[in-house]
């Protein structure tokens, strides 16, 4: 089995688009979640809270034929991928990325709502107006994992994870076995999600959205006894994973191994988490590291601060863990960012990680009692020399991921 590692990452959040502008809001538990006043319009909507991504624009040197097929979503996709190939040394290897070497792992839950409504349109109207030759590929769930590909002239394998909330993780997972298995030498993995009131509006019928709207700053709170529900948000995060030895041969900078990867489904319900097969995702993932549970120094937990979701994960981490290993989650700045949020909760995990700090979840004041005995990180940042640390998302559907990624020396 080939040993894998991460040599180049670049995320887009609520709270920033480089590391240094996410880890100083971070350090000063400032969120991104903002009131979205273009939300008053849908009647029935109650939440009105978002993370969004301020300032993003196409960027100058990106050609109209290259972004024509774009939207949104896989837009900040591309432009992640670009500055993440190029935090490891790789965007100009052209060889590399066009002989079959390099692949794929990318997904969003869906593609840009803009598109799907055109669509729409089409059949409450009875009209195609609206509708061109790059719509289809605007909406398509794969939308991301195409267009980066086709940008950067890809030729390896792809996966296009369309999972919701796992979409990034399940990409990071799924592009460290094509590597430990010899697939592959390089890939590409990460998660997308542009913003749309039709995720909000998703969880609003489970009556699981915040509606304080008065007051962002307080929104959401994961793992708290006065939680008010999910807040949605968007942004990207590529990762580049590589060969151990290839990344050695042209010495590579290394940020972290990935060491371990588990992923399950419920079997029992579409919605409801179900708190025996997260545990069994988390077993899996450290038996692939071939470590016990007490040899994680730290967990970034999914965290979504809906009541179930918190206490079902909370729960089942304790099974596994005493409450003596940390816990935070990074939802609780940037809202839930979907399909983007497992690669941007790995990517801020590792940076901590490698930094010897981690960030306290933002609003959690007081612990709710029906959530697990865990070493809650809450108030203030946690220095923390970690040397293996674990993250974990889990999605509509059932569908369960842990990650393990162990510091590079």
């Amino acid at each position: 089995m080939k040993r894998v590692v991460i040599t180049g990452m670049s995320g887009i959040s609520p709270i920033g688009s480089s590391w240094e502008e996410i880890s100083k809001n971070l350090k000063a538990q400032k969120t991104g979640i903002v009131r979205v006043d273009d939300w008053d319009r849908f009647e029935g909507l109650d939440t009105r809270l978002a993370g969004v991504v301020q300032d993003f624009e196409k960027p100058d040197h990106y050609l109209r034929k290259q972004v024509r097929s774009m939207g949104r979503v896989a837009l900040m996709a591309t432009v992640c991928t670009e500055k993440a190939l190029a935090d490891a040394g790789l965007l100009e290897d052209k060889e590399l990325l066009s002989g079959g070497l390099t692949g794929i792992a990318y997904g969003s839950s869906s593609g840009s709502p803009d598109a799907i409504a055109d669509f729409s349109n089409m059949i409450h109207n009875n009209s195609t107006k609206g509708l061109s030759a790059t719509t289809y590929i605007k909406m398509m769930g794969h939308t991301t994992a195409v267009n980066v590909g086709v940008f950067f002239k890809l030729r390896g394998r792809i996966y296009t994870t369309s999972s919701a909330c796992t979409s990034g993780s399940q990409a990071i997972g799924y592009a460290y076995e094509a590597i430990k298995h010899g697939q592959q030498t390089v890939m590409i993995a990460g998660g997308a999600e542009e913003l749309s009131a039709t995720q909000a509006a998703v969880f609003a019928t489970l009556f699981a959205t915040p509606t304080k709207n008065a007051t962002p700053e307080l929104s959401p709170r994961p793992f708290d006894k006065d939680r008010d529900g999910l807040a949605i948000g968007e942004g990207a995060c590529t990762l580049i994973l590589e060969e151990l030895d290839h990344a050695l041969a042209r010495d590579a900078h290394i940020y972290a191994e990935i060491t371990g990867y588990g992923t399950n489904t419920d079997g029992t319900h579409v919605t409801q988490p179900n708190k025996d097969t997260m545990r069994i995702a988390m077993e899996l993932a450290l038996r692939d590291a071939g470590i016990e549970a007490a040899q994680i120094d730290y967990i970034n937990a999914h965290g979504t601060a809906t009541d179930r979701g918190d206490i079902a994960e909370t729960t089942a981490t304790a099974e596994l863990f005493s409450n003596t290993t940390p816990i935070s989650t990074f939802k609780s700045y940037t809202g839930h960012t979907l399909g983007a949020c497992g690669a941007l909760e790995a990517m801020t995990s590792i940076h901590c990680m490698n930094e010897n700090w981690f960030y306290p979840t933002a609003n959690l004041d007081n612990v709710d009692p029906a959530c697990g005995d865990l070493d809650y990180i809450k108030g203030e940042i946690r220095e923390l020399e970690a040397t293996t640390i674990m993250s974990n998302n889990f999605a509509f559907g059932g569908i369960n991921t842990s990650l393990i990624f162990k510091r590079w020396k």
